[in-house]
């Protein structure tokens, strides 16, 4: 095995010129091997560069003396923690492909990725080995926090005394597929999309173009690896930036890991955004009186700034300063409390996002930019200005992308960030990808003269009410779903019905707090929800919304159901999407006693 010291081509002075991630990953670890590359939110683990490049090199040697040869698949069962990205950059340097399997699955899942797959290699931990169903394709299963001889340190040791990295790294080409991203399958069986070198480093200097990413930065590992979104934030773009990452592997511990890490970007969902709405709100309602008038006086004064903002409108001296007072007093402290003080980009996406969440955020410095990306666009495709992001839209197509309308509204998309292909299905790739080039996404979208992308929903989504008239069920539900932080999930059905109704599921935090003020004995979500004052409750946050919708859009009658919708389930993918047609069969009969008129 060679020593990792590899002779760069010096035609490739930076890691955002390199011909590959592999040469991307190389020149950023030359460039900085004493600093931090990987971190754990208590700094028990930090690996630097220089480490990270030397344990890459190891493994390499470890996984070629199993068999993994350019052009194998491995997969990786595990969750954040600093050894995916140390094995998921070793298998690049291979030129061979990691896929990784959500945790969350279930034995028939699991079994349905590797037959596709077809990989030899299954690298786990061993929480997960009672998930796993008979492989017989799997030759080697590595349990990396196994018994000693078959772990990670096993593997290490036992390299391939023959391996050269250089060479191997250097044989990878620009249309290597880098990864395996499974689609969520929320109509069918997933389909596995290779994304390609050449896709990812077109998108990140596509995005850099656009919002300027920090050299150096420091960014947070805590989404599923087996999502595009983790795998370009917390690989992939570190590979280039040559940023620090910390890996967080409980996605509820994120907030409270932030201050430690202060992220120079970050991403999550409007769920997320709209708790931490909500608690924030919840704690300006606790504060004395005469300064909580003096926080709602300062919101007001941040809201005016963003809106001006928004409409292109020049700060005059009064609110310049103004704001400048109220940010100094309150906002700049808040923002280094939630160690987002020195963020220069925020992102949401993957639902809709309420306009008064976005302004919230906005008047009080920390504006959420909102964007839009699948796994086939190699995880973005529209994007927003981080400084001035236009609420209610999802941005303007990457630089060198175009986007357009089909005759049906769906969203077109075209550029060097489409995938290669789904994984031995042609057929299926000539639907996704026509002859010209163009992605059909599936979502039916708005276009501004300006060129700003606003999403209204997934195309085979659409509600159509027996009136004949088109809603969009997930712009309904957002505003549901935001009207309380007691709501977690919303179902809104009326395909061909005469009006829509919702299945609520509670939120668990929200549910206990409530059973904790109601002084209740049992607070199971099941009590919670049978609780005669939590639906009035929940009655009138429906009514608040209803009052923000159209008449045709507006949830008639709703259930709240007695359970949790927990990722990867019955009803949720593991991206948290609503398994629409799954959660109609399975909720059947509440759907009709709704529509009788006799559900409580």
């Amino acid at each position: 095995m060679s020593t990792i010291e590899p002779v760069l081509d010096p035609t490739a002075p930076s890691a955002f010129d390199a011909a590959t991630l592999c040469e991307a990953f190389q020149l950023s670890a030359r460039e900085r091997p004493d600093e931090v590359a990987l971190r754990t939110p208590d700094d028990r683990v930090q690996i630097t560069w220089g480490e990270y490049a030397e344990r890459v090199g190891r493994i390499a040697a470890g996984l070629a003396a199993l068999g993994v040869q350019r052009g194998d698949t491995v997969g990786l069962m595990l969750t954040n923690r600093p050894e995916f990205q140390l094995i998921d950059t070793a298998i690049l340097h291979l030129g061979a492909t990691p896929f990784s399997v959500y945790t969350s699955s279930a034995p028939e899942q699991i079994t349905y990725l590797l037959e596709d797959a077809r990989n030899r290699v299954l690298i786990v931990e061993e929480r997960f080995l009672g998930q796993l169903p008979v492989m017989p394709h799997v030759e080697h299963l590595v349990v990396i926090d196994g018994d000693e001889g078959a772990d990670l340190a096993a593997l290490e040791a036992g390299g391939d005394p023959t391996f050269d990295l250089e060479s191997s790294w250097r044989a990878v080409g620009p249309d290597t597929v880098a990864t395996l991203i499974y689609t969520s399958g929320t109509t069918g069986p997933p389909k596995g999309v290779e994304v390609t070198h050449a896709n990812l480093l077109f998108v990140i200097r596509a995005t850099d173009e656009r919002v300027g990413l920090v050299r150096g930065g420091r960014l947070v590992s805590y989404l599923p690896h087996a999502h595009i979104v983790d795998r370009l934030v917390s690989n992939y773009f570190q590979f280039l930036t040559g940023s620090s990452v910390t890996v967080v592997d409980d996605p509820k511990a994120v907030l409270a890991a932030l201050p430690g890490c202060r992220p120079t970007m970050f991403t999550s969902v409007p769920r997320v955004w709209s708790k931490v709405r909500a608690a924030l709100l919840a704690g300006f309602e606790a504060e004395p009186p005469e300064r909580r008038v003096a926080i709602e006086e300062a919101l007001e004064i941040g809201l005016r700034k963003a809106r001006a903002e928004q409409e292109g409108r020049p700060i005059d001296d009064e609110l310049g300063q103004a704001w400048a007072r109220a940010d100094e007093a309150f906002f700049r402290p808040l923002r280094e409390k939630l160690g987002l003080d020195q963020v220069g980009w925020l992102v949401t996406g993957a639902a809709p996002m309420p306009a008064a969440v976005n302004e919230f955020f906005a008047a009080i410095g920390l504006a959420l930019s909102d964007c839009w990306g699948m796994s086939e666009t190699s995880g973005i495709g529209t994007i927003n200005d981080p400084a001035v992001p236009r609420i209610g839209s999802v941005g303007q197509a990457l630089p060198g992308t175009e986007v357009r309308l089909a005759d049906d509204g769906e969203l077109l998309l075209r550029g060097q960030n489409v995938m290669k292909g789904y994984r031995g299905d042609p057929e299926r790739t000539a639907e996704a990808v026509d002859a010209d080039g163009w992605l059909h996404t599936g979502d039916v979208a708005e276009i501004s003269d300006d060129g700003y992308v606003r999403i209204v929903d997934r195309k085979k989504e659409l509600i159509i009410n027996s009136g004949g008239k088109n809603m969009s069920p997930a712009q309904i539900e957002s505003v549901v779903r935001n009207a309380s932080p007691l709501i977690a999930q919303v179902c809104c059905i009326g395909d061909a019905r005469p009006y829509n109704v919702a299945l609520l599921v509670l939120d668990v935090d929200g549910a206990a707090a409530y059973a904790q003020s109601e002084g209740l004995e049992d607070r199971s979500l099941a009590a919670v929800a049978a609780q005669p004052g939590l639906r009035a409750t929940i009655a009138d946050a429906v009514q608040r919304a209803n009052s923000q919708l159209s008449r045709v859009e507006r949830i008639a009658d709703f259930a709240i159901l007695p359970e949790d919708w927990p990722p990867d389930g019955d009803e949720l993918t593991p991206t948290m999407k609503l398994k629409r047609r799954a959660i109609a069969d399975k909720h059947a009969a509440v759907i009709e006693r709704l529509y009788a008129g006799t559900d409580a």
